[in-house]
């Protein structure tokens, strides 16, 4: 868990500028201390797995020495991490221009939940995005609610209105953007101006666009979530998430963590490193061959629409436009007419698609989604069922073809 690591954009040195994007993924995290022994020119080029739950002290005196000073990135019991988890937060935290440090967990949900306990207390309202994922949903309802903590769904599209929900209870305004059903961009630099005046906390799940195609930070955000599982690791093998915040929330968030008992196994952390490396390559090509399959499906009589915020006609698309460097490779289609048979024998039948949870990874991915299912503040309605798409980094003419025989099925079936 990284302390201050510096931002895109900042100077490297006098006469040296920062390093680009692809550049930054590359060396982010290698700090010498990670990476080199002690009075041994050279090292390796990745840091290593640090596996420990004990930490040996010489004696006495260096034991409470330990005990009373910050243990933040330095060795002192397992729980607190080792320079594998270091490594990794200190690269996550040096893509948010900034932040004060980064917080890793076991999963993206229990970044999203550590994250929220950090700033809220019984009493507080809480305003959350109606297009958010449903395990935050959940959280909200079964756990939030019994503590005493209100929450008050709104419209993603909402803009600078939010601020006709706020009261003297509003705390915290929790963004997800797009949303990962159905990909509604917000406004967030105006949702973030406006609670910031009002001392509101905001929090994003960050997790389509990465830190490396939106910084929430500098957007005005205070604490950013990934669910690293998805792209940061990008070979659907391991669950990890991280929360990087603010110089101003940092505090309540490494609290909030250490005091949940929240962490992340070394070798999960070390796989995510290693993902971290690829990143830039990898969503290029998500975003790619996302939109060629996209932009196919759009042009298709059976499809009603697609809901991809790089693609005309999708809410929100002027602001991605304003606000993203890219887009990845999770998007919707909306099926025109039909019903849930004939959208089965769709999925069913796909050979290069596999059906499941979760996306990020290098495997496509199709999902029957219901959206209505997961709307309170606003009406979901369509014009047939929906598929939710993972394009991954398979050749995109293999995942068409795909789908067009797809289609096909579906034409039979309706």
């Amino acid at each position: 868990m990284n302390e201050g690591g510096e931002g895109e954009g900042e100077s490297e040195g006098i006469g040296r500028p920062a390093p680009r994007p692809l550049t930054h993924l590359a060396q982010a995290g290698r700090r010498a201390e990670w990476t080199s022994m002690p009075g041994q020119p050279g090292g390796i080029v990745n840091p290593p797995v640090w596996r420990a739950s004990t930490i040996l002290y010489d004696d006495v005196a260096h034991l409470k020495a330990a005990s009373g000073r910050d243990p933040h990135e330095r060795l002192f019991y397992g729980r607190k991490g080792t320079p594998t988890a270091w490594s990794l937060a200190d690269a996550l935290t040096s893509m948010e221009p900034g932040a004060k440090g980064t917080m890793l967990f076991p999963s993206g949900v229990a970044a999203i939940a550590c994250s929220l306990m950090a700033v809220l207390k019984p009493g507080d309202q809480l305003l959350m995005v109606d297009a958010a994922y449903d395990p935050t949903r959940g959280f909200c309802e079964r756990m939030l609610k019994p503590l005493g903590i209100e929450t008050i769904y709104y419209d993603p599209t909402i803009g600078a209105d939010i601020a006709t929900l706020f009261t003297d209870r509003t705390k915290a305004i929790f963004l997800e953007s797009p949303g990962s059903l159905t990909f509604e961009v917000q406004d967030i630099p105006a949702i973030t101006a406006l609670a910031r005046a009002r001392g509101i906390v905001t929090l994003m799940d960050n997790t389509w666009a990465t830190p490396l195609y939106f910084q929430a930070l500098a957007k005005g955000v205070d604490i950013s979530i990934v669910a690293c599982t998805k792209y940061i690791v990008g070979h659907s093998d391991v669950m990890i998430g991280s929360a990087t915040a603010t110089p101003e929330l940092w505090p309540a968030l490494r609290s909030s963590a250490y005091l949940f008992g929240q962490m992340t196994s070394p070798d999960d952390a070390w796989l995510a490193a290693r993902g971290l490396r690829t990143l830039g390559v990898r969503l290029a090509q998500h975003q790619a061959g996302a939109l060629q399959v996209a932009q196919w499906l759009a042009d298709r009589p059976e499809v009603a629409r697609v809901l991809h915020p790089a693609l005309p006609g999708c809410p929100g698309h002027d602001i991605w436009l304003r606000d993203f460097s890219g887009s990845t490779g999770l998007f919707t289609f909306i099926l025109n007419g039909g019903d849930d048979k004939a959208r089965a024998a769709l999925i069913d039948g796909l050979a290069h698609f596999g059906i499941g949870y979760s996306w990020g990874g290098f495997e496509s991915l199709a999902l029957p989604v219901d959206p209505a299912r997961y709307r309170s503040a606003t009406r979901w309605e369509a014009e047939g069922p929906a598929i939710r798409l993972h394009i991954g980094l398979e050749d995109p003419a293999d995942l068409i073809a795909d789908l067009d025989a797809g289609l096909a099925r579906f034409r039979a079936s309706a």
